[in-house]
């Protein structure tokens, strides 16, 4: 089979695409087709050695859809059933995605009911999942207010689809002012422009999602109502820390962080449920073959398109 190996950390020439065995399934791993996957920037930070978790050789890759290629002894899937695996380590600690054949702990991968094509699918685990679990930890309302503060990236367009759907009157964010437009095309209520970490609006909310990150969170806090929250789910602007934080400024409000390492089977069925009904989706700006791996990687990093790049795999 075909995979990606990073050897050593480095620009996008370090993803070789080499000839490997077949994995063979264990007791408790099952063997991935992968027919499809999102490529994401996070992903090249890893491959340029921004993750020092991650030890090399390793091919990278945080999530896959496919089907069961070949079951463990004590899984309960069967072989050509359509799933999709994300986090659990997938990509860090063992190979991920930028394969043709992965071993995956069967707790890792979550049967779908989806029936469109392969690389449709691939918009999905990861984007989507991340969107409804910092949706959901809002507790808001049809008829409330919600910002998305970052709202041109792929899990910003999804929390879109899905506030939509629940009813919140959506209004999201961007550092570009010529995307304005875009992010009402793409389903929000208003778009407001975001400079220097700074939003151009006077305007409350009983909801932030913050993809942006600690740079802007006390000022997220400041557009909040009072018995509003904001989820920290995206560290977009590169930063971990929260300097000069003042936690009184959270008076009568609330903070939390969604964290999709820890994926329950039963929000993802409730994601597909939705997305089926619904027929949620985000753009798609441009789909790559896994022996264009390196090029993949460039576009991801030098395009102001809105949406999620694809690999197709078949």
């Amino acid at each position: 089979m075909r995979a990606v190996v990073i050897e050593k950390p480095g620009d996008p020439e370090v993803m070789q695409l080499v000839d490997r065995p077949m994995p063979k399934a264990t007791a408790n791993h099952s063997v991935m087709r992968i027919h499809a996957f999102g490529v994401h920037r996070y992903e090249a930070l890893t491959r340029a050695g921004g993750s020092p978790s991650v030890k090399f050789p390793r091919v990278i890759g945080v999530e896959a859809v496919g089907e069961i290629s070949a079951v463990s002894a004590n899984s309960s899937l069967k072989v050509g059933q359509r799933v999709v695996t994300l986090m659990g380590g997938f990509g860090r600690e063992v190979d991920g995605s930028y394969q043709e054949y992965a071993l995956v702990a069967d707790k890792n991968l979550y049967p779908v009911d989806y029936a469109g094509d392969w690389v449709t699918l691939a918009q999905y685990p990861e984007n989507f999942y991340t969107a409804l679990g910092a949706l959901k930890s809002l507790k808001l309302q049809a008829g409330q207010t919600l910002l998305v503060r970052g709202g041109t990236s792929a899990v910003g367009l999804a929390l879109i689809q899905f506030a939509k759907v629940f009813g919140l009157k959506v209004t999201a964010t961007t550092r570009r002012k010529a995307m304005l437009p875009a992010l009402t095309a793409n389903g929000a209520d208003a778009a407001v422009l975001d400079t220097e970490n700074q939003l151009e609006t006077d305007a409350l909310f009983d909801g932030i999602v913050d993809l942006v990150g600690t740079v802007t969170l006390t000022n997220s806090i400041a557009h909040l109502n009072q018995g509003g929250t904001v989820c920290l789910i995206g560290l977009l602007a590169g930063e971990w820390i929260v300097e000069n934080f003042n936690p009184f400024t959270l008076a009568g409000k609330s903070l939390t962080v969604f964290d999709s390492t820890a994926v329950d089977q039963a929000m993802v069925d409730e994601m597909f449920t939705l997305i089926n009904k619904y027929a949620l989706s985000i753009p798609i700006p441009k789909v790559f073959k896994l022996a264009d791996i390196q090029a993949a990687h460039k576009y991801v990093m030098a395009s102001r398109e809105l949406g999620q790049v694809i690999v197709d795999n078949d």
